[in-house]
């Protein structure tokens, strides 16, 4: 792959080039600031969540999003190195096998938010019902209320007003919640789950396109039918990110929107990749 060539992407002109790869680059970054916030959030949530113990099994549902999302940008960037800045001559040897061996252990870290993210969406199930209809009369009990994923209040007496009579705790933590915010929250416990799926997926994808455009086999038959896979996945992932700009998750939504972005990036790396590979092909 002629990684620096101007020419850019799809033929484009050096200035239009240069306007991608700062675009590009762009996203990039605030990816990357992404992995901040999300430790923000939850750091804020372990402040009602984990209190009385925190072991180190704890740790995956604590941090699920920022050990994710920071898995994913390292990922992103390995991704970038292969099918874009590096020449195809420059991929064996130790550089290849440390690429390989960095993103193995991002896959590791993926899949192990993906059970982060199956376990709070396991708590959110397992609940313990009050024996009151009014949250005001456990006001003085250090009980925190349920607002939204990972979002938490201590509970008093104008948060409690605002709950519905039919309330839930959830069990092994002080936290309540009534059962319209319960179901809100679910909801988005299982997009963050098939999100995370889907993402781990839509990586085998371009994995397996990496691997075969390296050994010369990354035939347009084969981007043909890999390109309607991605095109199914990728419509399940603007569902996901759709859903949390309806229900007004800020943080979510605008990973989503970025993670989108950056994707089309490599997408148009590994096609481009794959045209100079061909044309280099036809000319000799």
């Amino acid at each position: 792959m002629s990684s620096k060539d101007t020419d850019g992407v799809l033929g484009t002109s050096q200035a239009s080039y240069r306007l991608f790869v700062w675009i590009k680059y762009l996203v990039y970054v605030l990816l990357s600031l992404n992995v901040y916030l999300f430790l923000q959030e939850e750091l804020g949530a372990l402040e009602h969540t984990f209190v009385d113990s925190f072991e180190l099994g704890d740790i995956i549902q604590a941090f699920a999003a920022t050990i994710d999302t920071a898995a994913w940008v390292i990922l992103l960037l390995l991704f970038e190195l292969e099918t874009s800045v590096l020449d195809d001559s420059r991929i064996h040897g130790p550089i290849k096998w440390s690429l390989h061996g960095i993103r193995g252990l991002c896959y590791v870290a993926i899949v192990y938010a993906f059970t982060g993210y199956y376990a709070e969406l396991v708590t959110l199930y397992q609940l313990d019902s009050l024996l009151v209809n009014d949250a005001c009369s456990l006001l003085g009990q250090e009980y925190s209320v349920l607002l939204d994923m990972d979002d938490y209040a201590a509970l008093d007496a104008s948060n409690c007003q605002a709950m519905g009579t039919q309330l839930y705790q959830l069990s092994g933590f002080a936290i309540i919640a009534d059962a319209e915010t319960l179901q809100s929250v679910r909801w988005i416990g299982w997009t963050d789950l098939i999100n995370s799926a889907t993402w781990i997926l839509v990586c085998l994808v371009l994995e397996i396109e990496v691997r075969m455009q390296l050994r010369g086999k990354l035939s347009d038959r084969v981007m043909g039918f890999s390109k309607y896979i991605k095109l199914f996945l990728y419509a399940i992932l603007f569902a996901a990110a759709a859903y949390w700009g309806y229900a007004s998750d800020f943080l979510d939504f605008w990973d989503a929107a970025l993670w989108l972005f950056a994707f089309i990036f490599i997408e148009l790396n590994v096609f481009e990749w794959q045209s100079e590979t061909s044309q280099q092909a036809e000319a000799t």
